[in-house]
């Protein structure tokens, strides 16, 4: 796929197969004439859409219905190269795919992030995860098992992705409890690393939630950092220990393993972009969604969500396709984005503002609502039938 010296047709590579990768993948291909090449690169052939992954937990999917092959990209125009990436050369704006030299003429990234539970001694043994989708599926089928004890939620570290997913797993859990009629009999404790719920949007999103977890009886403990797990017991830092019958846990998460041999990462493990542009230190490669790091005025980075992803991916292809055609014009990604949070099956709450704003993040929320709910079918919806 490297381009000759003398094509005038200008190539796009886009390293990951996730909402950020697809959605430039798309746009580029909307923007661009077939003589421009697109190329998407992933490990592994197929997508699911994690934003439902609590959905698998709760039954209202299964796995089948938010998992497709990247091999729908292709009707579109795009071309698919699935293999583990071993090496990123941002300088010559090549990839090494299982020994297979990639070049582009423009390089995004979209790696993601990796999850590194085993950063914490136990932990993967001692309980389940609800942000992969084989652990959405066994959540499931314990909480179905489950019929008196304790449930406890736990965030393994501050830093990880998409904030409100442990608060919505804990409402969800006690909307299952209700619905088979065991709820009295089972205690929900959510015990967090981080010192509020979504603390990066600011007080008034974290006193909403405390106060839907409050209304819904959900004991919550915030700045509780595990250090171990063993024999059904969480222990914290603070020399307290905590017995569940059930552990479901949101991650740590580290860099992609194959940053650390790049001259992407900086010094945090992460690459570092203009947080307007997304643009690297090096020209004609881009960086975007859960691999990035970009510092807001708080002292706190953007939150690693989809959401941010998705924005940043169209202001990406946007920008590379204008710069192909000769189009002055030029996009700028805002720190504009929004999350939803189900609060039971058929409501959540929304909440949305500008987290590039000075001097904190300037974010609403609404109440729970259908209406939310809903739109968040709607963008899985989109995504599932619309980009693949």
């Amino acid at each position: 796929m490297t381009k000759s010296k003398d094509s005038n047709n200008d190539s796009v590579v886009i390293l990951g197969g996730g909402i950020g990768g697809i959605a430039a993948a798309n746009r580029l291909r909307r923007r661009l004439g077939g003589e421009h090449r697109i190329t998407l690169i992933n490990k592994y052939p197929e997508f699911s859409f994690a934003p439902s992954y609590l959905w698998v937990m709760t039954g209202a999917r299964k796995a089948s219905q938010i998992t497709k092959p990247l091999s729908g990209l292709q009707r579109r125009g795009i071309d698919l190269e699935i293999g583990n990436i071993e090496e990123i050369d941002p300088v010559e704006r090549k990839v090494t795919v299982q020994g297979r030299e990639i070049y582009g003429d423009h390089l995004i990234v979209a790696l993601g992030a990796d999850y590194n539970a085993e950063s914490i001694p136990g932990l993967a043994d001692s309980g389940t995860t609800f942000a992969t989708l084989l652990g959405a599926e066994s959540l499931s089928r314990s909480i179905a098992e489950i019929q008196r004890g304790k449930v406890v939620i736990n965030t393994a570290a501050a830093l990880y992705r998409c904030p409100a997913a442990p608060y919505e797993s804990a409402l969800l859990i006690d909307a299952m409890l209700r619905r088979k009629g065991i709820r009295g009999r089972v205690d929900i404790e959510l015990h967090a690393a981080e010192p509020a719920p979504l603390a990066v949007a600011g007080s008034n999103v974290s006193e909403a939630v405390k106060e839907i977890l409050h209304q819904r009886s959900i004991d919550y403990y915030p700045s509780h950092q595990i250090t171990s797990a063993e024999n059904g017991l969480l222990h914290f830092s603070d020399g307290q220990s905590v017995s569940f019958d059930l552990l479901a846990y949101m991650p740590p998460i580290k860099p992609p393993s194959v940053l650390s041999t790049s001259k992407l990462a900086g010094s945090t493990g992460w690459i570092e972009v203009d947080p307007n542009s997304l643009l690297t230190q090096f020209p004609g490669v881009y960086a975007i969604g859960d691999n990035t790091n970009i510092p807001l005025q708080i002292g706190k980075p953007l939150p690693r969500a989809g959401v941010f992803a998705h924005s940043q991916a169209l202001v990406v292809a946007d920008n590379i396709a204008s710069m192909i055609k000769g189009d002055s014009h030029t996009a700028a990604f805002d720190g504009h984005g929004g999350c939803f949070l189900e609060s039971d099956f058929h409501r959540a709450s929304y909440a949305s503002g500008n987290f590039y704003a000075p001097p904190s993040p300037k974010v609403n929320v609404k109440s729970p609502s259908r209406r939310s709910h809903i739109a968040k079918v709607v963008f899985e919806y989109n995504v599932m039938r619309r980009w693949l």
